[in-house]
C-alpha cells in the first residue's frame, strides 16, 4: 500500500531544515543544482515579462528562489502540503520579493486555482506523487488551464522508464548514486520511501500529456538517471 498523503505530509513536516538549502536541499536528488539553475534561467528566459508565479510543492521555496534571481518582482503563490514548509518559504521567499506571496494549504489535486492567473509554474519533486493516470490528466490540465496565454511550466521529478531494463539499469545507477553520496544504508533509506510514497510516470509519457492537454511547445532541458527537468510554453 502506498503513503496516504496525511502520511507524505507528517514525512515533510519533519524535514523543513534539509529542504531549506539551494545547495543541499534535494541531495537525493541526482544533479539538483544544475536543474534548479536550468529551470530557473528557462522560466525567465521564456517568460520575461511574468508578474505571477505559481510554485506547486514548494517545499522550504528553493525553486521560487532561485526564479526570484532573475525576476525578482514576482507575485508567488505558493502550494504545499506542509504548513510547516509553507511557513519557511514565505519567510525566504518575502525576503526575496518585491511582490505580494500567498499561500494554499494542500493536495494540488483537490485545490482549485484560478483559470488565467499566473504566468510561470513552478513543479519540483511533486508530481510523482500523482497515482492514476486519470489524476495527473487531470492536474496537467488544471494547471494548463490556470496558466496565461503564453505562459510556461517547469518541472524538475523522479520519472520511471518504459522499458523495464532500462528501468533496471537506471535504478541500479541511482542506487550507485546514493550509496556514494553516504553509504547502502542511506540508499536502502531512500528506496524504501520512494516505493512508499511515489507513483513517477515515464519522461514521454509526461511530454505526450503536456501535448494533449494544449500545450504548443515541449521542451526537455535535461535528464540524468531517474531525474528530469522538462517544460512547456502554453
Amino acid at each position: 500500500m502506498k503513503s496516504t498523503t496525511d502520511e507524505i505530509r507528517q514525512r515533510f513536516d519533519a524535514e523543513v531544515e534539509r529542504f531549506s538549502n539551494l545547495e543541499t536541499g534535494q541531495s537525493a536528488t541526482v544533479d539538483a543544482p544544475l536543474a534548479l539553475a536550468m529551470v530557473a534561467e528557462t522560466a525567465a528566459t521564456i517568460t520575461p515579462n511574468a508578474t505571477d508565479l505559481l510554485d506547486v510543492g514548494c517545499g522550504a521555496g528553493n525553486y521560487s528562489l532561485k526564479l526570484l534571481q532573475h525576476l525578482p518582482g514576482l507575485n508567488v503563490k505558493l502550494i504545499d502540503l506542509s504548513q510547516n514548509m509553507l511557513d519557511r518559504a514565505v519567510q525566504r521567499v518575502g525576503a526575496a520579493t518585491t511582490g505580494s506571496v500567498s499561500t494554499l494549504q494542500g493536495d494540488i489535486r483537490a485545490i482549485q486555482i484560478s483559470a488565467q492567473s499566473v504566468d510561470i509554474i513552478l513543479a519540483a519533486a511533486v508530481l510523482h506523487h500523482l497515482r492514476t493516470d486519470e489524476e495527473w490528466r487531470n492536474v496537467f490540465r488544471q494547471l494548463f488551464d490556470a496558466l496565461r496565454p503564453g505562459g510556461s511550466i517547469w518541472i524538475f521529478d523522479l520519472i520511471e522508464h518504459s522499458l523495464p531494463e532500462v528501468q533496471r539499469i537506471q535504478w541500479r545507477m541511482y542506487g550507485d548514486f546514493l550509496s556514494r553520496l553516504k553509504d547502502n544504508a542511506y540508499r536502502d533509506q531512500v528506496f524504501a520511501y520512494i516505493e512508499r510514497e511515489d507513483t513517477p510516470k515515464p519522461l514521454m509519457f509526461q511530454l505526450d500529456l503536456l501535448r494533449e492537454v494544449g500545450f504548443r511547445q515541449v521542451e526537455v532541458l535535461h535528464k540524468h538517471s531517474c531525474f528530469a527537468a522538462f517544460g512547456a510554453v502554453k
